[in-house]
C-alpha cells in the first residue's frame, strides 16, 4: 500500500468541550502530509468531511447533540465505506472520538462485503463502551465501541440497522485508565481484550500487543487503528480535554507504532481528540504526527548492523 488518503473531520459535538474542530488544521500545520510523503507515500488530502443534515429524536437515556452526531455518523460511514473499497489507506484526522461511530462501522461493512475479518486496535485511556443508557456525561465520544459491537440504546443513529458488527474477540484496547462502572460491565460482558496501564507495567506493551497482531495476520484480517491523544501521558501530550495521568510514555507509544508498521496489517487509522486550544506551542500535534510517521516506517533510531 503506497497511497494514503487524508480526510479532515472537524467534529467536536461528541465531546464535552470546544476545540477538537481545529484538529485537522493542526495536523496539516504540523506537517502530516509532508512527513508521509517523505517516507515515499503518495498522499492525497480530501479536505474536510461535512455532516449530513439529520433531524431525529434522541433515544431514551443521556445522549447530547444526538441529531448532530447522527449527521456526522452517517456521513463518515459512507465516506469510510467508499475509501475502504479503494486502493488507499485512509487517515481520519479528528475531531473528537465520536467520529469513529461512522469510520469504524463503515470499515466493518466494507470488510464484510469483501469477505474479510475486521480487527480493531483501540489506543485510549477510556474504553468508549458506554451507551446513551449508561453514559454519565452524555458525551457521545465515549460510545463508539459499544455502538460498533451492536449494543442496544442507540436508536436510529445510523439511519439503518448496522450491516456488520464488530466481534469483540477481534478487538484489543490498550492503555485504559478511566472506565465508568456500567461501562466496565458492558465491556467485560463481551469478552474483549482490554488492558489497563497496570497490565502494561506488569507485562510490557509488546507482550500484550504481539499476540493480537499475530491473530490479525493468521486471519489475513484488516486492522483499523484508533489513536486517541489521551492514550499518551498528558505531560507530553497536553492537548486533550480528557486528560488522565499515567499514560503511555514517549517510547511506549512509538514502540506500538513500530510494531504496527512491522506487522504490515494496518488498513485504516483514526487520529482523535487533538484539541489545539489546549496545546503548548503545537507539541502534541507534532508528537501525533511523529507517531503516525513511525506507524508508516520512520524509526526514532534506525537499527544498523555494525561492520567489523
Amino acid at each position: 500500500m503506497k497511497k494514503i488518503t487524508l480526510l479532515g473531520v472537524p467534529m467536536e459535538v461528541g465531546a464535552g468541550r470546544r476545540g477538537c474542530a481545529m484538529g485537522p488544521a493542526a495536523y496539516r500545520t504540523a506537517g502530516l502530509a509532508e512527513g508521509l510523503s517523505a517516507l515515499g507515500f503518495d498522499v492525497e488530502d480530501l479536505g474536510e468531511a461535512v455532516p449530513d443534515d439529520v433531524d431525529i429524536t434522541p433515544p431514551p437515556g443521556n445522549a447530547k447533540a444526538f441529531a448532530q452526531v447522527a449527521g456526522w455518523t452517517r456521513s463518515l460511514y459512507a465516506r469510510a465505506f467508499d475509501l475502504a473499497a479503494s486502493d488507499t489507506l485512509p487517515i481520519y484526522m479528528g475531531g473528537d472520538h465520536a467520529l469513529s461511530l461512522g469510520t469504524l462501522t463503515g470499515h466493518l461493512a466494507a470488510a464484510r462485503e469483501k469477505g474479510r475479518r475486521q480487527f480493531v486496535l483501540w489506543l485510549d485511556a477510556h474504553s468508549d463502551f458506554n451507551t446513551p443508557l449508561t453514559s454519565p456525561s452524555g458525551n457521545m465520544h465515549g460510545t463508539p465501541l459499544a455502538f460498533a459491537c451492536g449494543m442496544d440504546g442507540f436508536g436510529d443513529l445510523l439511519g439503518a440497522p448496522l450491516p456488520a458488527r464488530l466481534d469483540p474477540h477481534d478487538l484489543c484496547i490498550l492503555g485504559l485508565r478511566s472506565v465508568d462502572a456500567q461501562e466496565r460491565d458492558n465491556l467485560q460482558s463481551t469478552g474483549a481484550r482490554a488492558y489497563d496501564m497496570r497490565a502494561i507495567d506488569e507485562t510490557g506493551i509488546e507482550r500484550l500487543l504481539a499476540p493480537f497482531l499475530d491473530r490479525v495476520a493468521a486471519a489475513d484480517g484488516e486492522l483499523h487503528v484508533s489513536l486517541d491523544v489521551d492514550f499518551i501521558e498528558p505531560d507530553i501530550a497536553p492537548a486533550v480535554g480528557t486528560t488522565v495521568p499515567g499514560g503511555a510514555t514517549f517510547r511506549e507509544a512509538h514502540h506500538v507504532m513500530e510494531m504496527l508498521h512491522d506487522s504490515e496489517r494496518v488498513t485504516s487509522l483514526d487520529l482523535v481528540e487533538l484539541n489545539p486550544f489546549l496545546d503548548d506551542r503545537g507539541r502534541t500535534a507534532r508528537l501525533m504526527v511523529d507517531l503516525t510517521a513511525s506507524l508508516f516506517g520512520r524509526r526514532v533510531l534506525d537499527r544498523r548492523t555494525a561492520s567489523y
